[in-house]
This record gives C-alpha cells, sequence and structure tokens, in this order.
C-alpha cells in the first residue's frame, strides 16, 4: 500500500511506523507528513523526491533526530527513537549521523581541516581530519578557508566534515542544489563511492528527478504522503545523470 515499503529483506538500520508530524503556526495546523511507513537498510543508497512542501525536510529531519513526531513510532536499529530522551538523541545525532546540507554551512573563518574538526572532537570514533579530505580529493587544500574555495569544493569539505564522525547514516539536504551540473555530478559519484568504501546508509532528499536514477530506491512524496515507491534494479552511474 502508499506509505508502505520494506525495502527489501534483512534488518532495517530506520524503520518509520505511520509517522505523522504537524506544525501548528498560529491557528492553522500544516500536516507535513502523513502516516509514513518505511523501511531503510543498511549500505542503501534512498533518495527521495518530491515538490517544495512534499514533506522531504521534515522526514529527513524525523529520521536524523533534530525533531520528533506527534504520531506514530521511529525506530533505529529496534530502539525506539521516539522514547528516547534528549540526552540520547544528542548522542544519535553526534554517533551515528552525517548531515549534508545543500549551503555548506561551513565557519568562513576555519580552514578545511579544522571545519572538519569541528566534527571529528564531538564523536567517539572519528577519522583523522586530514583522513576524511583525503577521501574528498581536498588533502591539499586542507589549510585554505572557505572563501578560498570554489562552491564544489565547499560542498565537498562538508562531505568530509560529515563522514569523519564515520557515521553508519549520511542524510543529504539537496547536496547538488547549489552546483553547477559537472561539480553536481562529481559529488554524487563522491556519495556512491563512500557508500561502497564505508558501508554508510545514504539518504538524499532533492527535486531534481533526475538525481533518482542513482537511487537503489526512490521514494516519491507529495503533500507529506508516499505516493510511489520505486526500486532500480541497475542504478546508473552518476556520470550518466542529466538535467
Amino acid at each position: 500500500m502508499p506509505g508502505e515499503s520494506e525495502g527489501g529483506p534483512g534488518r532495517p538500520l530506520l524503520r518509520l511506523e505511520a509517522v505523522d508530524k504537524t506544525f501548528t503556526m498560529g491557528e492553522v495546523e500544516v500536516r507535513a507528513a502523513r502516516r509514513v511507513s518505511l523501511n531503510i537498510r543498511p549500505g542503501e543508497f534512498l533518495v527521495m523526491v518530491g515538490p517544495s512542501g512534499s514533506g522531504k525536510t521534515t522526514i529527513l529531519n524525523l529520521v536524523g533526530g533534530l525533531d520528533a513526531p506527534t504520531g506514530g513510532r521511529l525506530f533505529f536499529r529496534d530502539r525506539e527513537m521516539t522514547a528516547w530522551t534528549q540526552p540520547e538523541l544528542t548522542r544519535y545525532r553526534r554517533d551515528s549521523v552525517g548531515f549534508i546540507f545543500q549551503f555548506y554551512n561551513l565557519v568562513p573563518n576555519l580552514t578545511a581541516q579544522e571545519n572538519v574538526m569541528v566534527a571529528t572532537e564531538l564523536s567517539g570514533h572519528p577519522m583523522e581530519p586530514l583522513e576524511a579530505l583525503a577521501k574528498v580529493d581536498l588533502a591539499d587544500r586542507a589549510d585554505h578557508f572557505p572563501a578560498q574555495l570554489s562552491g564544489g569544493e565547499q560542498q565537498r569539505v562538508s562531505v568530509a566534515r560529515a563522514i569523519a564522525k564515520n557515521p553508519e547514516l549520511l542524510l543529504c539536504d539537496e547536496p547538488t542544489g547549489a552546483l553547477d551540473f559537472e561539480t553536481g555530478k562529481r559529488v554524487l559519484r563522491l556519495l556512491v563511492d563512500l557508500r561502497d568504501d564505508l558501508g554508510s546508509t545514504i539518504v538524499v532528499i532533492t527535486h531534481n528527478t533526475a538525481i533518482a536514477g542513482v537511487a537503489d530506491r526512490v521514494i516519491h512524496l507529495r503533500s507529506g504522503e508516499v505516493t510511489e515507491v520505486e526500486r532500480n534494479e541497475r542504478p546508473i552511474p552518476p556520470e550518466e545523470v542529466v538535467w
């Protein structure tokens, strides 16, 4: 049924059971997620697509422990997140989740290496900052400040910062949205390679349906509901994506 997807056999990394999220703005209630049920598997590359207002960011924030549902239940490795305390949610975000945003969110007066160190100093099992930068081919730019880097390089620093925590889960909010076509494809290739090399589970939200071909599964959203789930038996290489 729409709104449910098992995502294949095996134990899910994340499980959403009839999750609702309602925001109250004055006298108006906005139902941003409507009984969303979804399993996300370890090592999966999942893309959520939909127009503005479809609920993509809301679901990403719920999965990332940045917000709490108003209904339904969320599980991480069979542990119910919706029952966690704030300190438990903080540990989850710190140790298990890496966030990649559209607009990089780098600290302007810190070098690339120092921006990555911000994440590693908070994590319990980080990789070395230079190792993370090397994985995104930026070890030679470690001492450069964000203003000295191109947009694509800044996005790759944000990827390095996210993976430096050795997270099980990478959550990406429009990671190619602020990039040109060729640089966007390079970032997609980087994400696919990181999934293959590190075994991370990757969730990308985007309005760009062309990116969907890279995914193992594609979740289509509209008005807070899952309207369709597609499985790509043969995901296309990022180099073949056209938008």
